[in-house]
C-alpha cells in the first residue's frame, strides 16, 4: 500500500532553503572575521611579550586596558600594534597609554622605531 504525499510534503520550501543558505553565508563570513581577529590579537600580544616584558596573560589585560581607555575596540588597537612593529608608527597618545599600562605591570621603555633586522 503506498500512500500519496500531500502537496508541499516532502518537497523543500526553496524560501527558507535560501534563508538559510543566507544564514550560513552570514555565519560564515563572521567566523572568517573571528578566526583573523583571533591571530591579530594573538600577533600584538607576541609582541607586547618580547618588547614589554610581560606574560601572555598580562599582554592581554594590557591591550584590554589600552583598548578600553582609548575607547577604541580592541583589535583595532592591535592592528595599530602590530603596524607600530612593523613601520614604527603609533598615534602619541597610543603609544603612552600603551607605555603607561606596561609600566603598571613592570617597567617598560618601548623602542621608538620598528625591531632592526
Amino acid at each position: 500500500m503506498t500512500s500519496k504525499a500531500r502537496p508541499g510534503e516532502g518537497e523543500p520550501d526553496t524560501t527558507s532553503q535560501a534563508e538559510r543558505i543566507f544564514q550560513l553565508e552570514e555565519e560564515i563570513c563572521q567566523l572568517k572575521e573571528a578566526v583573523t581577529s583571533h591571530a591579530t590579537v594573538d600577533q600584538a600580544i607576541g609582541m607586547l611579550v618580547a618588547l614589554g616584558h610581560v606574560t601572555p596573560g598580562q599582554g592581554w589585560e594590557v591591550l584590554r586596558e589600552v583598548s578600553q581607555h582609548a575607547n577604541i575596540k580592541l583589535r583595532n588597537v592591535a592592528e595599530m600594534i602590530l603596524i607600530w612593529g612593523r613601520d614604527g608608527d603609533l598615534p602619541d597618545d597610543l603609544r603612552v597609554l600603551l607605555e603607561d599600562t606596561l609600566d603598571r605591570y613592570g617597567p617598560t621603555q618601548l623602542p621608538e622605531g620598528p625591531p632592526q633586522h
